[in-house]
């Protein structure tokens, strides 16, 4: 072939690729040809039960049996260990409120403890969660799953997209093997995709980008996925019984409803709160909320513990200032880095310690690799700490560290010691079954062990969970350390002795049951 014949095919190349960048094509709408974005949406209605019957539906009530995927509370991570749920949920769908009664079924309580109940009732915009005491506020994610329910559940979300202002046909995709036409509009500032059935035109799902406000809210802005099955012909409506939430890609949560019962009465005083809890709901600041360092505790001259919902210590060494756990949020971390300057002025900080890589423990990462610190994490944990890093940058707080620099890691995978002098701290992988992904730190001058997230006593002071105690004892046992005082993430300073008495305790009230039969 001549060269003019090969300049001249090239140049017919770039040709078509300039009028198609000029003239892109049109998205395939499988399903829908020839329609518009509005007729396609009205289309998937009529196949739902039409439009006029799917907008006389003004309430539900849904029985629903659940199962969710435990990523933020699994001690191993994948395979998660899952958690149950039975909800009655009410919707009031032309009133915007939501009533749903839960009875939980939780892996990770005491033996003969893991049924609890609990009321959620919320609109858009508060909400309460009513238990044996009372009323108290819900959380910013229960607002979150709140209007997600009532504006893109199965009866609402093809309404919602045909009331958009910006309906428009989305790049189709396939699923489950099938091309589907894609329809997108923004919903609440939230951008949203419909997945529709090319065949029965029905919902197959619904996707959100979002920054959630539950413990997915330290991966930034996060894909989500509804998937609608096993549908069932209710009152001259197809509804999709069954559920399935997908995060980033991995399935998280599964629900079937077995009983949906549409136009229910609805009672007043079922949807009625404490005004007070209502309200402090809808100014709560989440995972944003603000370090207090006004419940201090010295544990030994130049280390001090910071107690709240998740504890802190400032380690005072002749160098400089160490920070043991920077959880929560960059807003948090902030806060406990202020109150090392305002207590130490003039001290430069030289590392942090993160001894786990439980989802609330590691939310001040962003911040502590933007300051270019030494960072102790265990060698287990670092896949997932730099998925977290590696996510949106969009994690709210991070403001001047939304673009960290690489992370300046000090791998924990046996005996680490930071810092010299009476404060110095030995770091020890506890490797049990269910704590292998955190550390402890000895305090070797003041027999002082902080064991990460393993110490919690119940309100009869016993402990919670005996068996993440009976593994720091194991690997205490393993160090020959000598330990006076222990405390932990949720804990504060507790004897050992006390420890290791309730461990015996628990000990026997399994085997001499045993011998005494």
């Amino acid at each position: 072939m001549s060269i003019c014949r090969l300049s001249l095919i090239a140049a017919m190349s770039v040709a078509a690729a300039a009028s198609l960048l000029a003239h892109p094509r049109p998205a395939t709408t499988p399903g829908c040809v020839g329609l518009a974005p509005a007729a396609c949406v009205t289309q998937s209605l009529t196949a739902m039960g039409g439009r006029q019957r799917l907008e006389d539906i003004h309430s539900v009530r849904l029985d629903v049996v659940s199962h969710t995927l435990l990523m933020e509370q699994s001690y191993r991570q994948a395979p998660f260990i899952t958690s149950y749920a039975r909800d009655k949920t009410t919707l009031d769908l032309a009133g915007l409120r939501l009533r749903s009664e839960t009875h939980s079924i939780w892996p990770e309580s005491d033996l003969n403890e893991a049924e609890s109940d609990c009321t959620l009732i919320a609109t858009p915009t508060a909400g309460v969660r009513r238990g044996a005491q009372g009323d108290s506020p819900c959380s910013l994610a229960d607002l979150d799953r709140t209007r997600e329910r009532l504006a893109l559940g199965p009866l609402r979300a093809l309404l919602t997209a045909l009331a958009s202002p910006d309906l428009r046909y989305a790049p189709a995709e396939v699923l489950r093997e099938t091309e589907h036409t894609v329809v997108a509009f923004t919903w609440n500032g939230v951008p949203v995709r419909l997945v529709l059935n090319p065949f029965n035109h029905l919902p197959d799902a619904v996707e959100t980008s979002a920054h959630f406000n539950d413990f997915w809210y330290h991966w930034g802005e996060v894909k989500q996925r509804v998937y609608w099955d096993n549908w069932r012909y209710v009152r001259g409506v197809s509804y999709p019984s069954n559920e399935i939430i997908e995060r980033d890609g991995a399935i998280w949560r599964s629900s079937q409803a077995l009983d949906v019962t549409f136009n229910v009465a609805l009672a007043g005083p079922d949807f009625d709160m404490d005004a007070t809890a209502a309200q402090r709901s809808a100014a709560a600041k989440g995972w944003e909320r603000p370090f207090d360092a006004g419940k201090s505790v010295q544990l030994a001259a130049g280390i001090d513990l910071y107690r709240g919902s998740w504890n802190t210590t400032l380690v005072h060494q002749s160098d400089g200032v160490v920070i043991l756990e920077t959880p929560v949020s960059a807003n948090f971390t902030r806060g406990i880095f202020e109150e090392a300057a305002r207590k130490y002025p003039g001290e430069r900080i030289t590392a942090v310690l993160l001894t786990s890589d439980s989802w609330p423990h590691v939310g001040g990462i962003r911040f502590d690799v933007g300051e270019g610190l030494p960072i102790y994490a265990l060698d287990l944990n670092l896949p997932l700490l730099e998925r977290l890093l590696a996510a949106s940058p969009a994690a709210a707080g991070g403001e001047e560290h939304d673009r960290p620099r690489p992370a300046n890691w000090r791998v924990v995978a046996k005996k680490e010691v930071v810092g010299s002098g009476a404060n110095r701290m030995e770091l020890y992988p506890l490797r049990g079954a269910s704590t292998e992904r955190q550390y402890m730190v000895y305090f070797p001058e003041h027999r002082l062990l902080y064991a990460s997230d393993t110490l919690v006593m119940n309100e009869n002071h016993t402990l919670y969970d005996p068996q993440l105690m009976h593994e720091v004892r194991q690997a205490v046992e393993r160090e020959h350390l000598a330990v006076d005082t222990v405390y932990a993430m949720h804990e504060g300073p507790t004897p050992w002795r006390d420890v290791i008495a309730l461990l015996d305790t628990n000990a026997c009230i399994t085997d001499c049951t045993h011998a005494s039969g």
